[in-house]
């Protein structure tokens, strides 16, 4: 759902599903082909939310910016179940695993994955074209072509699934009990 909060309003792009059961509240602004699934949390109460186009924000995902501030999301970013991004920097096609944590003030390179359970801690920068995980993360390896084909198909889906909802929507069940 969306919601205006002390005068700001979010702003959703053309072909972007946003699942009736996130919760988007203020200056929040979704570019095209997204997919924000269900369960995720976009406060941009205080602060600014921006997330570019082709990114698929996954289900439970919880994402904020301090007063002030701005969390930038890059275009075709992926952000896995469960993370946790407070007022990060994400560029353009990075991947944020399941689970893992981008503290304040963070930065993460384009065409970068953070594993997932990784901890990026405050105002870490983690470079462009690399693999990084842990707790504090590190740079594992250097992207491989393996992983962007993986990542390009995987890209693909979301945007394709944001258009399959939005073409034929969820139908609420009735319970059998």
């Amino acid at each position: 759902m969306l919601y205006s909060f002390d005068g700001k309003e979010p702003r959703v792009g053309k072909d972007t599903y946003v699942s009736e059961h996130a919760l988007v509240v203020g200056d929040v602004q979704i570019g095209d082909e997204c997919y924000i699934g269900h369960g995720v949390i976009l406060r941009g109460d205080y602060g600014t939310i921006e997330i570019a186009s082709g990114t698929a924000v996954e289900e439970g995902v919880v994402v904020h910016a301090p007063p002030n501030k701005v969390c930038s999301i890059g275009e075709r970013v992926t952000i896995g179940h469960g993370a946790i991004i407070h007022s990060a920097i994400i560029g353009r096609m990075s991947v944020i695993g399941m689970g893992a944590v981008l503290s304040i003030y963070s930065e993460i390179g384009e065409n970068t994955i953070v594993a997932e359970g990784s901890v990026v801690k405050m105002r870490q920068v983690i470079p462009g074209g690399v693999v990084a995980g842990g707790n504090p993360a590190k740079v594992i390896r250097k992207i491989a072509p393996k992983d962007e084909e993986y990542w390009g198909m995987a890209k693909r889906l979301y945007i394709d699934l944001a258009r399959k909802y939005l073409g034929i929507g969820m139908k609420k069940m009735l319970s059998k009990t």
